[in-house]
């Protein structure tokens, strides 16, 4: 026992130490805080984007949902690693795009825009689950007193179509802020699975308690939006 408690107090050493400047070497609560900036600025994101997918998707328009179920079927099918490489390589790389010319800016804007991309096709799919909630009539009669597609969508659809959507809205969240950990590839070193990179390429000893660290980090992240979004869908849920 004593020796364990030795070990949890080198480990606490390891995690504390400072810089000359002193700073933090190993900001975990930090690089949590960059995770759930990512999480928050890609979600706003990917329901933006999920919302007018939907809209068109359900849109009279045949071109509309065409061009609504490809930008669906496409980042559906396509890796998160793929399309944050794609941001990084292609985008900022090639075509030169930036955003405030500080590259630290450029890579998290950039992340937040491939992980708004990517799940703004999942965040598409749950509004659609809720939109086959509302029945058929609903529209019909909205259409009938005179209000236009659009009307209709915004006034009647929609907003039962977010009622029903709540639990797979918070499912796509919650694959969001694991999702976000992606984000390393794109060369965002500020976050958790670059923290831990480099927690453990320094302190191997010490490998079970930082995985045990950032898991325990994840689900105290994870569950109270879990329980939420449980809350919420039973809450909003539209009787019939």
């Amino acid at each position: 026992m004593e020796a364990f408690f030795d070990y949890l107090g080198r480990y606490w050493e390891f995690i504390t130490q400072r810089d000359s400047d002193g700073d933090l070497i190993y900001n975990i609560l930090g690089a949590f805080w960059v995770n759930i900036q990512l999480t928050l600025w890609s979600g706003l994101l990917a329901l933006v984007l999920g919302t007018v997918v939907v809209a068109m998707r359900i849109s009279p328009i045949a071109s509309l949902r065409a061009v609504a179920t490809a930008y669906t079927n496409i980042f559906r099918d396509i890796p998160l690693t793929v399309v944050i490489l794609m941001m990084w390589l292609v985008v900022w790389t090639q075509l030169g795009v930036t955003f405030g010319g500080k590259m630290i800016t450029d890579f998290f804007v950039l992340a937040v825009i491939g992980l708004g991309l990517y799940h703004g096709s999942f965040m598409a799919e749950a509004l659609r689950s809720g939109v086959n909630t509302v029945p058929l009539g609903q529209a019909e009669a909205a259409r009938a007193i005179g209000l236009t597609f659009m009307q209709s969508a915004r006034m009647v659809v929609l907003p039962q179509a977010f009622r029903g959507a709540v639990a797979p809205i918070g499912n796509t969240l919650i694959a969001l802020i694991k999702n976000t950990t992606v984000a390393s590839v794109g060369a965002v070193s500020t976050e958790t699975s670059s923290t831990m990179a480099g927690m453990i390429e320094f302190g191997p000893q010490f490998i079970f308690l930082i995985f045990l660290t950032f898991a325990l980090g994840y689900v105290a992240i994870v569950i109270p939006v879990g329980t939420l979004s449980t809350y919420l869908s039973r809450k909003l849920a539209v009787k019939r």
